[in-house]
């Protein structure tokens, strides 16, 4: 498949430090990509680079052969939406205002009424619809990470009005969603990938991570290690080598697969929440 967007030998150094290091990577439209690795690794600054939010210290993307950094800003907020892992807001906004912010500025030939139900509808999938009067400081940090997530939607919705390829990228999405909506916002960003859409987003979450990607990307120490399909990205010696964790095989059919820490040889105990697979990180 042609890339849409490709990064080339890419590295970033900030307070003498190397945060990622002469990284290559393509995304094609319509992948579903998930980055994965250690706290530090480079994730988040990948993200951003990616994105346009920081630039390359060396190296070049390209988005359809265009080098990002020559994209006009506006054009750029047509063509990609980013969620960051945490986004304060000091204004006493609501709810529907701040879903709202994704699409002010954004599209061709929309109304005020066009946006307007832009932002209802992003904020009824993320389901927080009936929250959209409330005063955005009031809730919790779950309810929030909702809001933003309509907030990007709406934005890529917005967008297509002139670019129909576009990237999400999504930055530790899940981190403070219960179950049901961790599921819920995967389950959307998965079904918009199968719609054409281009998803980059980090994850901790190893078994969500296996269950949804059709890529991951290993980063450890600010470089790539591995790409590919989960099962050959993230084969038991891999883990062990980036994460400093091994897999035990399961014994009866019973017995689940455990993760224990890297150097002792003792299986953990079966937890009372062992059958969820990767559940004893």
């Amino acid at each position: 498949m042609t890339a849409l967007l490709e990064a080339e030998a890419i590295s970033y150094r900030s307070g003498g430090r190397i945060l990622v290091d002469n990284v290559d990577l393509s995304f094609a439209s319509g992948s579903f990509n998930i980055v994965i690795g250690p706290n530090g690794a480079g994730k988040s600054t990948l993200l951003r680079i990616l994105c346009g939010e920081l630039h390359p210290t060396t190296g070049s993307i390209r988005w359809n052969g265009e080098p990002l950094h020559s994209i006009p800003a506006w054009r750029l907020a047509h063509r990609r939406a980013m969620m960051p892992q945490a986004s304060d807001l000091n204004f006493p906004f609501t709810v529907f205002e701040v879903a709202s912010l994704g699409v002010e500025g954004t599209g061709r030939g929309l109304t005020r009424e066009d946006r307007q139900r832009l932002a209802l509808d992003a904020l009824e999938e993320a389901d927080v619809a009936h929250l959209a009067l409330r005063n955005y400081q009031s809730l919790s940090g779950g309810e929030r990470q909702r809001v933003h997530f309509a907030r990007v939607l709406a934005q890529l919705k917005a967008g297509q009005s002139l670019e129909r390829q576009q990237v999400l990228f999504l930055d530790e999405p899940i981190a403070s969603l219960d179950l049901k909506h961790q599921l819920s916002l995967l389950q959307i960003s998965r079904r918009l990938a199968q719609d054409g859409l281009t998803v980059v987003a980090v994850l901790h979450d190893l078994q969500l991570a296996c269950g949804t990607a059709d890529e991951l990307i290993v980063m450890q120490a600010g470089r790539l290690v591995a790409r590919g399909k989960p099962d050959a990205a993230l084969t038991p010696q891999r883990m062990a080598e980036v994460f400093g964790v091994e897999f035990v095989a399961p014994g009866p059919a019973s017995s689940p697969w455990r993760l224990v820490l890297e150097g002792s040889r003792r299986p953990a105990p079966a937890s009372p929440t062992a059958g969820s697979g990767l559940a004893d990180r």
